[in-house]
């Protein structure tokens, strides 16, 4: 059996994400088409901090690049190349995937929904016949028709009638999501307008071999990852049961396949599976700010076993009580994990707000000039002018002075 040490799981999944690819000058969709082959999909998060969550991790792997190349490949129907569903939750995954789902979409209607409350099944066919009629159309565009007053019942979700009926309709597929809004609010049509015909005519999958796609794709943009980790790239079991599609078994049937082979890893206690394509680099030269919701560090444990970093989002959590920030990005440089930045954009101001830096224990000297660098760098992608930095940290000072001397350096070899 093959042992990884923890540096060399780590070099895995660094280069299955993407970050052992050269960069383009000027990302293009053959750039982004690449970087998607790396993520799989793209988690959606309405938080807008500093931006929204889908387009960071391909800045982390890109660079500067014109999010109107997203737009594209996530719009239309023949051409379009992604669309949203409930893939790693809320998420934009590749149009190949529809069939694949299907088995989620049959859990929910079997179940009514996902969410603990059941949408108005009166109102389905003729909410329904309105996204045919009117598609794309938004829940708040059908509200006057079909939502009566609300109720304080789910706080957090207090949805009016039509986004619940809507939302239902969305999570078993008899509508689609074409796009969003300006407000980022979901724009709803039916699937026949939305996805390639080529995708709506494919034949669809058993649930284990859509277990089986799904697990397949998990592994290879892992690079190296326990059972939990390839179930939950796309939310699903690891466990056997009630005859659902789950990890487990596809994972079992892809080493009989060749193309996992179980691995062992430095400081791991489960069982962990190598993609039969990942590359094994000696080092890694990366320098990115990751969101909290990127591919590489959403699994919270995986990242605590791969960096030896601990990492919670802290959104929630009310401000005294926060350790380190609102909205936290890790900075990756090389191939460890480095320091962590709170970070806002005052789009009002032109200012990119760093209220805190902190760096980690193994933080390398370069660490404050090489995150000065990137700041300048994320700073520019995002149209703001200035980069101001806070007190709180023990990085903040150093990271503060190398602002104002900062150069545009080549991230250490790792």
């Amino acid at each position: 059996m093959i042992e990884l040490s923890k540096a060399e799981a780590r070099r895995v999944a660094l280069a299955a994400q993407g970050f052992l690819d050269p960069p383009h000058a000027v990302p293009t969709l053959r750039t982004l088409a690449r970087t998607l082959e790396r993520t799989s999909v793209l988690q959606v998060d309405s938080v807008n901090v500093l931006a929204r969550a889908h387009l960071m991790p391909l800045y982390s792997r890109m660079g500067p690049y014109d999010p109107a190349l997203l737009e594209r490949a996530a719009s239309g129907r023949e051409r379009r190349r992604l669309v949203e569903y409930w893939a790693h939750v809320q998420a934009l995954m590749p149009v190949d995937l529809w069939p694949a789902m299907q088995f989620r979409r049959d859990h929910y209607r079997a179940q009514r929904g996902k969410w603990g409350f059941t949408a108005d099944a009166r109102l389905e066919p003729a909410v329904l016949q309105a996204v045919r009629d009117r598609g794309p159309v938004t829940a708040r565009q059908l509200d006057a028709e079909f939502s009566g007053p609300r109720t304080r019942e789910h706080w957090g979700w207090n949805w009016s009638d039509a986004r619940q009926v809507l939302d239902y309709l969305y999570l078993v597929g008899d509508v689609a999501i074409a796009g969003r809004s300006p407000q980022f609010e979901v724009r709803y049509d039916v699937p026949e307008r939305v996805l390639p015909r080529r995708v709506l005519e494919a034949p669809t999958p058993s649930p284990q071999e859509s277990a089986r796609a799904l697990v397949r794709r998990a592994a290879r943009s892992h690079g190296v990852g326990s059972g939990p980790c390839l179930a939950d790239y796309f939310r699903m079991r690891w466990q056997p049961g009630n005859g659902e599609a789950n990890a487990r078994e596809a994972v079992a049937d892809l080493v009989e396949a060749g193309e996992l082979e179980e691995v062992r890893v430095e400081g791991w206690r489960r069982p962990a599976w190598l993609h039969a394509s990942a590359r094994r680099p000696r080092s890694v030269r990366a320098r990115a700010l990751l969101s909290p919701f990127d591919p590489l560090v959403w699994e919270r444990t995986r990242t605590e076993t791969l960096f030896d970093f601990h990492y919670r989002i802290e959104i929630y959590v009310p401000r005294p009580q926060r350790r380190f920030g609102y909205y936290v990005l890790p900075f990756l440089l090389g191939e460890r994990i480095v320091a962590r930045v709170d970070l806002k954009a005052d789009r009002a101001t032109g200012r990119l707000l760093v209220p805190a830096a902190f760096a980690e224990q193994h933080a390398p000297e370069e660490t404050a000039a090489q995150l000065a660098a990137e700041l300048r760098s994320l700073a520019g992608w995002l149209g703001l002018d200035e980069v101001e930095v806070g007190s709180r940290g023990d990085l903040a000072a150093a990271l503060a002075s190398e602002l104002s001397t900062v150069s545009d350096l080549t991230p250490p070899a790792g």
